[in-house]
């Protein structure tokens, strides 16, 4: 099988190679470190070895549990997470399912629909309207049980759900996915007795799409979770300590990202040219910005579709301020082939590349802009994926996660935590008079009254 390529050459003339080089050694010790777990977060890196120890009974028992999911003639599962809990299924699910498929009429597979990653009343509102026409079924990702997106969210489904079909049968079709021993949602899996997953203490929402978290939902739509497997395991094995600097894609990404950082390109624009990446895109935003945004440091991590972005982002990208570096995914082979026609009239002068296919000018597209960008003082770094297919996208998403650990070990944070998430909990907790936020809520509330005095 081919596998994932990084090309880092487009950043030599802003960084040398030599000044990346240097810091192989570094980038491979701290692949190891997280192999060995011996830096820092190391009670969360139970995702480094994953993709080679998932079991065969581990993938038959969630593909039996996804099976009476499905024999139960559901035409969608509603996926109910917030962050690394929804994120790497829809990463997955976008990139491998026909663009248009809630428009097919022969579909096999039950769509998946997101709820819990928000609290827009009015997507829970339109939500609900839809799950009123059609059969449905639940899985729902919580370590706590008391994430208040999700946790409204699942409430207010699980209500639903009970009210469509009964209680008994309700429970047939809901799956939790959540944490081995406490918490509110593994309070309920015991008093409701609902089909169960559970969470490993020692990997974090944004490493989980490898876990129950990704394949439980990504099975019961019908993806091939064991190709998915099988790609991340290979990855696995190529992103190794023991595998040479030169020969490492995830050590090869993380050094030049951090020697780049260091020359003072503090913005990463992760750009793709095929539409079906854009959710990748979401993913990695948090893997990294959760990851590396501590201590004021870290690569900001921000994403462009193209060719539509270059359109409205294009020209910043090529004029504006010079703290950028680019990150282009790009895809080797399509899965389709489609020619443009000859055209008698010739008004649009595309006659020139009549019979070409769109992938040809696609790709074409491709090349010009990432040397219109480097042109531009744009350094670029390009990952190059076969295919996509169920293989290679556990090649990639395996890879970032990998490049990701050994990125904050070079930057010297702790990739693992996320101490910042919860200052806006605080604050949203008081402002909604949370039992036990009683002192958060006092002074919050007259912060807020001094600002409007001060405004007025």
């Amino acid at each position: 099988m081919d596998m994932l390529k990084v090309d880092i050459r487009k950043v030599y003339e802003f960084v040398p190679k030599a000044d990346i080089y240097d810091l192989s050694a570094k980038a491979v010790n701290s692949a190891g470190a997280l192999e060995k777990k011996t830096g820092k977060g190391n009670d969360f890196l139970g995702w480094v070895k994953l993709p080679s120890s998932i079991t065969e009974d581990e993938i038959k028992k969630i593909e039996a549990s996804a099976q009476k999911i499905r024999q139960q003639k559901i035409d969608a599962v509603v996926v109910i997470g917030i962050g690394g809990s929804y994120l790497g299924t829809r990463a997955v699910a976008e990139a491998l399912s026909h663009s248009f498929l809630p428009m097919l009429k022969d579909r096999k597979d039950p769509l998946i629909l997101y709820a819990g990653q928000n609290i827009g009343e009015d997507y829970l509102t339109e939500l609900l309207e839809i799950l009123n026409t059609i059969n449905y079924a639940i899985v729902v990702i919580s370590k706590s049980g008391t994430t208040t997106e999700p946790a409204i969210a699942f409430r207010i489904l699980k209500n639903h759900l009970e009210g469509r079909v009964g209680k008994a049968a309700a429970k047939d079709l809901i799956i939790a996915i959540t944490d081995a021993n406490r918490g509110a949602l593994r309070t309920a899996v015991k008093t409701e007795k609902y089909d169960n997953y559970i969470i490993p203490d020692d990997v974090g929402g944004r490493y989980s799409v490898l876990t129950p978290v990704g394949l439980v939902p990504l099975a019961i739509a019908g993806f091939n979770i064991r190709e998915f497997i099988k790609g991340a395991a290979h990855m696995e094995k190529a992103c190794a300590s023991s595998v040479p600097f030169e020969k490492n894609p995830a050590c090869i990404y993380a050094a030049a990202r951090n020697m780049l950082y260091r020359s003072g390109r503090k913005i990463e624009i992760l750009a793709n040219f095929e539409n079906k990446l854009h959710y990748l895109a979401e993913w990695w935003k948090q893997l990294y910005g959760e990851s590396e945004g501590k201590k004021n440091r870290g690569i900001f991590p921000a994403s462009v579709d193209f060719s539509a972005d270059l359109h409205s982002m294009g020209q910043y990208i090529q004029q504006g301020e010079r703290d950028i570096f680019e990150t282009v995914l790009s895809v080797e082979r399509v899965n389709n082939e489609l020619r443009i026609p000859e055209d008698r009239d010739n008004l649009d002068e595309l006659n020139y590349i009549a019979g070409r296919r769109i992938d040809e000018v696609n790709k074409q597209a491709e090349l010009g802009t990432m040397l219109a960008h480097f042109d531009g003082n744009v350094p670029n770094i390009r990952i190059e994926i076969p295919e996509l297919n169920a293989y290679y996208m556990g090649q990639l998403m395996y890879f970032f996660e990998k490049a990701c650990g050994i990125s904050g070990y070079l930057m010297g944070v702790n990739p693992f935590d996320q101490p910042g998430v919860e200052d806006y909990k605080t604050n949203m907790f008081a402002l909604l008079d949370k039992p036990g936020f009683e002192k958060q809520s006092k002074a919050i509330k007259a912060r807020i009254k001094s600002l409007n005095e001060e405004q007025n």
